[in-house]
């Protein structure tokens, strides 16, 4: 079963790939498919046609799609551990007055 995620910033990013992507596939000096597969990733916790396209893109490159994963989780702890030095070093300011 499917865990949705509702964000508004991530289906902004996520649309505005897939739109990025679409024009992609046109004009020649950008990568329409690249545009379009993290578009989907993107997308993947909000809909479920874009989860079976993860499915579908899995299914054709698992190297590919397993990488982008690792690369989100490190994002994701990078990310938390940075939030976590600043509340820290914010605290440790707003303490000294």
């Amino acid at each position: 079963m499917m865990e949705f995620r509702p964000s508004l910033p991530r289906k902004v990013a996520g649309w505005s790939l897939l739109f990025l992507g679409a024009i992609g596939t046109v004009l020649p000096f950008l990568q329409g498919f690249l545009f379009l597969a993290l578009g989907l990733f993107v997308l993947r916790h909000q809909y479920i046609w874009a989860h079976r396209g993860m499915g579908w893109m899995e299914g054709r490159w698992p190297g590919a799609v397993s990488r982008v994963e690792a690369m989100e989780g490190r994002l994701i702890a990078r990310s938390r551990t940075a939030s976590q030095r600043f509340r820290e070093r914010t605290t440790r300011i707003l303490n000294r007055r």
